[in-house]
This record gives structure tokens, C-alpha cells and sequence, in this order.
């Protein structure tokens, strides 16, 4: 069982004066408690670096001045997310262009940054938590960028998180070689000259519970953006490349804002030069669809561009309009990117981001390959390939993978465009409001097969996840939180609005998902690889309200997140 130990009792005081352009730190800390196991070791191997080596009082007090500086904000913004709800339940308001900001989007003179080193070309991006042996194969893979992921397809337990800092900070040093009894993990050439690394820390609405402040939790965002801001900015700009990073979750152009200021005060606070970090923007929520402009407009000096989140875009759109029965989605294989709302969103993406002079990156392919099975292997890596091909032609600058085999497909594709980026390409767009929220897709049906698809799908991510795997390979797909959000938010509007099964006719009830659910933890609990250790009961517990439709969560990490938190807050 894990201790719960204060690793750093400091009895300091704090204080700050901040403007938008300007911080003084005149004080250090106090009120901070840490709670760590300090026995606890990495996954895979030993590391030279420890925890106290991430966790030092410079870098502490640097992360704690930047929650103490924003965290309220953030709060506030989280708070303003709920109240947009609020309304669009009642009807008191409705996704459209913010005429607010109309001047940024009518104005043409403004443009993003020009692209950092090792960023111009980005054709092909693989992605996956920091692990120590997912990363030196990360890094080995033939790739343009490599983004390492502390968000949806890694479970935030303590190691996972702490030791992903520890994982990435040597990797920079050229000191993540390791052996386990069956594989030697070696990096094939030294840091600067293999796939430029953006990080991706948790979403705004994350906490870091194994770190307190004044009473409360750390942001997460905070927690994982400083750490390695602070260890790692220095080392990369020296060996040629930078502090680069993905942003996730976001809805509305003042978290871009708020994102914005923390790069402000931290480049300004270890004496580096404003616009050294770049950051692409996830376009995976419906409310920043309608702002993307303004997005990278808040970020400008440090934008690297927007990338379609698809898997959490469709989750999005779902949980924003989950209360209107004009918007119900059909089975998830029937969303596919030629659904009018998906198309749209994309047009209006590679449209923004090239005029505007930044990437437009695509979106993940999920496959991975098929072993023993020539002919399926075949059809899913053919599926890959169309997929790629479709993202090229309509003009993005790169794409995701989720396995090294993938890259080679991806690159194939999008070196036919012979140059780093298409960016001064500018597509015509002409999207309007109502063609982002168009959900209609003709011949969609829901059937009792996407039920048990999305039970399944779900039950299986969140066991995975409450055991600390957040990246998880489910009928020959590497899944995240993404896919598991959609299932679980698909459920929960199918009985919200009574539909009716193309294939039975039956009415989707609670009680007719709570069965299906019942036996799906039956089935997968008696498959289970790791027996009666599973985790099956657990996540259908937390499953079971969503899928009835009794409940409705903002996320299932932040519902699942205290079961895998080392120590509770509430023993303090």
C-alpha cells in the first residue's frame, strides 16, 4: 500500500505582484504539502534521476507561483463553462459567432508565429504517454513530432505523472537507455536530432491532488506545464529546439488567453525570450469551434496552429447538446468525417489556421496492427491510408498516429504535398453556424450492436484506466478517454430521449442498458488477464448512473480520478 509522507514541509511565505507583462517574485513558499511516496520506482526501469530531482524547492516554489497567479481564473473560467450549460439547456442561448470578437476575425493583418525550430515540418505526429518504454519507441519512430501525453491517454496516478517528468528529463540528456529481462530500450541517435517533443498537460479542469496549496489542489495543468517548463526550457532551446506544447480541452478564446499569460510569466521568470514556446491548440470542444480565430489570436506569438481532436469533438458536441432531441447522434461507426457537422468543422479549421499563416494538423489514426490476420491487417491499414489521403487533399499540414507501424503511411502521404507544410494554401470555407451544429447523417441508425459496442468500449477503458493505464488497445485500436467519453455520453442521450432500436424497435430504456451493462462486466470480468484483480465491478458502478441517464458527468477522469489518488485531501 502507498505511504502518504510530506516530502517538502517548507514554512515560507508568498508574495507577487503580477501584470499581464510583468512578474516579481519577492517571497517563496508556504501552505504547500506534498504527498509522495518516495519509495516507489519507475515502471520499467531505475532511473539515475529521482523524484527529489523533479521535485526540487526552485521548481516547487515555480509551480506553486504560477497556481497562486492563475488558479482563480481558471476556476472562474471552469465555473463560466457551466453557466453556457446552463443556458443551452433552458434555451437561453445558442452556438454562433461571438460578436464580440467580430473585429478579430474581420481583421486581416494580424497573423500566428512563424514556425519554431523543428516544428516547420510535421507531417507525421505519434502520440502516447510518457512511459519509459513507449517513449524511447516514440522517439525511435520514423516521425516528425512525437507528442507526449499527460492527459487522455495517461491515467494520472502519481507515478504516472512524476515519473513522466522523470522519463522526459532524461530523454532530453540522452539518459533513458534501459533493459528490462526481455528488450534493451535505446534511443537510435541523440535527442536533438530525433522527432521534435510537444507535451500535452492535463485540461484545465484537472487537479493534482498528491499537492496541496493553501488547502487546495494544484491545477494539473499547471503541475505538468511548469515542471517540465522549468527543468527542461533551457536544454531544449540549447540543443535547438524548444518548449513546445499541445493544449487540450479548451472552450472558449480566454483559456486561450489564460494559456497565454502562464507562457508570459514562466518564459519571463527563467529569463527566456517571449515567444520561445509554441503551443497547438486541440480544437476538441463545439464551443471553441466557433472560436478558433480568437484562439490563435490570444496565443499569436505562440501559436504552432489547431489540430482536429475529432474523438473529443464528437464527445463534445454530444455533451453540449445532450438535452436537445433535435441532436441525438446515431451508432459511433455512422459519425464518421463526412457527417456534415465533422466536415464543416474540419473546412473551417484548415481554412483558419493557413490564413492566419499557422498548421493544421489532422486527426488520429487509432489502428494499430493486426497480427495472424494478413487480410484484416491489410483492410485496416488500407483504411489508414484513405484516411490520410482525405486529410491531405483537404489541405492539412500533418497527422496523427497512436503506432509506430502507422508511420510510414503517413508520411507516404503527406510527402506528396514536397514541401514542409501547405500552409500558403488557403482553401475556401463559407462555414456558417448552422453548418457546425448540422448532426443530421443520413441513414444513421442506433441498434442494439452500438449499445453493447459502447458498453464495452467504456467499461473496458475505465478498468484499464482504474488499474493506471490510460492508452489501451481495444479490438485493434489504440483507445483513450476520448472514445470511452463518447460511449458513456452516446448512452446517456439515447435513453434521455427514448430512441428507438433500428434493429428491434425497441425503446432504449435504463433498465434495458443497465442489463446489457450487467452482462458485459459478466463477459469481460471472466476474460480478464489479470483475473480477480479486475476492476470491472468498479468502473460499472460509476458507469451505471451515466448510461441510465440519471447523471450526467463533465468528465469520467475527473469522476474515476479519486479512486487511483494516493493520498485523499481530506486527511490533511
Amino acid at each position: 500500500m502507498l505511504k502518504r509522507l510530506q516530502a517538502y514541509p517548507y514554512r515560507c511565505s508568498y508574495s507577487a505582484v503580477f501584470a499581464r507583462h510583468s512578474l516579481q517574485v519577492t517571497q517563496m513558499l508556504e501552505n504547500v504539502q506534498v504527498l509522495v511516496d518516495v519509495d516507489s520506482t519507475p515502471r520499467f526501469a531505475p532511473s539515475k534521476t529521482t523524484v527529489a530531482d523533479i521535485l526540487t524547492p526552485d521548481a516547487l516554489s515555480f509551480v506553486v507561483l504560477l497556481h497562486r497567479t492563475f488558479d482563480e481564473r481558471r476556476r472562474q473560467l471552469l465555473r463560466n463553462r457551466q453557466e453556457i450549460q446552463t443556458k443551452l439547456d433552458s434555451g437561453a442561448y445558442k452556438f454562433d459567432f461571438l460578436s464580440e470578437t467580430r473585429n478579430i476575425r474581420e481583421n486581416p493583418a494580424w497573423q500566428g508565429a512563424v514556425p519554431a525550430p523543428g516544428l516547420a515540418e510535421r507531417h507525421s505526429e505519434i502520440t502516447g504517454p510518457p512511459l519509459r518504454n513507449m517513449l524511447v519507441n516514440a522517439l525511435n519512430a520514423p516521425v516528425s513530432t512525437y507528442m507526449t501525453d499527460f492527459e487522455d491517454s495517461a491515467a494520472p496516478t502519481w507515478d504516472n505523472c512524476v515519473y513522466g517528468q522523470v522519463n522526459l528529463y532524461d530523454a532530453i540528456r540522452d539518459q533513458v537507455a534501459f533493459k528490462t529481462p526481455r528488450k534493451e530500450y535505446t534511443l537510435r541517435d541523440s535527442f536533438a536530432s530525433l522527432p521534435t517533443v510537444l507535451v500535452r498537460p492535463r485540461g484545465w479542469h484537472m487537479e493534482e491532488k498528491h499537492v496541496i496549496v493553501d488547502g487546495r489542489p494544484i491545477s494539473a495543468s499547471l503541475f505538468d506545464f511548469g515542471l517540465y517548463f522549468f527543468h527542461n526550457a533551457h536544454k531544449l532551446v540549447e540543443i535547438g529546439k524548444g518548449p513546445y506544447f499541445y493544449l487540450p480541452k479548451m472552450e472558449h478564446h480566454l483559456e486561450a488567453r489564460l494559456w497565454n499569460d502562464v507562457f508570459n510569466v514562466a518564459q519571463d521568470y527563467i529569463g527566456m525570450s517571449r515567444g520561445t514556446v509554441r503551443a497547438t491548440v486541440l480544437i476538441e470542444t463545439l464551443p471553441a469551434a466557433f472560436q478558433m480565430e480568437e484562439i490563435i489570436f490570444e496565443l499569436r506569438a505562440h501559436s504552432a496552429g489547431l489540430n482536429c481532436g475529432r474523438w473529443d469533438y464528437i464527445f463534445s458536441v454530444i455533451k453540449r447538446l445532450r438535452n436537445d432531441p433535435a441532436h441525438v447522434l446515431p451508432d459511433r461507426d455512422h459519425v464518421t468525417m463526412t457527417a456534415p457537422f465533422m466536415d464543416a468543422y474540419v473546412r473551417r479549421l484548415i481554412e483558419i489556421c493557413h490564413r492566419r499563416g499557422v498548421h493544421a494538423m489532422g486527426g488520429m489514426a487509432a489502428q494499430i496492427p493486426i497480427k495472424n490476420d494478413t487480410a484484416a491487417n491489410d483492410a485496416a491499414m488500407a483504411k489508414v491510408r484513405a484516411d490520410k489521403e482525405r486529410e491531405l487533399a483537404k489541405g492539412h499540414d500533418g497527422s496523427w498516429v497512436a503506432h509506430p507501424a502507422l508511420s510510414a503511411i503517413c508520411n507516404e502521404v503527406f510527402d506528396k504535398m514536397g514541401t514542409a507544410n501547405q500552409i500558403h494554401s488557403i482553401p475556401a470555407a463559407n462555414v456558417a453556424a448552422s453548418d457546425l451544429l448540422n448532426t443530421r447523417i443520413p441513414n444513421g441508425a442506433v441498434t442494439t450492436a452500438g449499445i453493447r459496442q459502447n458498453l464495452s468500449i467504456g467499461l473496458q477503458y475505465m478498468e484499464a484506466w482504474l488499474r493506471g493505464s490510460g492508452c489501451v488497445p481495444i479490438n485493434n485500436l489504440m483507445e483513450d478517454a476520448a472514445t470511452a467519453e463518447v460511449s458513456r455520453c452516446q448512452l446517456y442521450q439515447w435513453v434521455k430521449h427514448g430512441v428507438k432500436l433500428q434493429d428491434t424497435g425497441e425503446v432504449v430504456t435504463a433498465d434495458l442498458t443497465q442489463r446489457i451493462l450487467e452482462e458485459q462486466v459478466a463477459e469481460l470480468s471472466k476474460k480478464s488477464p489479470v483475473g480477480d484483480a479486475n476492476k470491472f465491478a468498479l468502473a460499472a458502478k460509476y458507469f451505471l448512473p451515466e448510461i441510465r441517464g440519471e447523471k450526467f458527468s463533465e468528465f469520467l477522469t475527473t469522476l474515476l480520478y479519486d479512486e487511483i489518488v494516493t493520498a485523499k485531501t481530506s486527511r490533511l
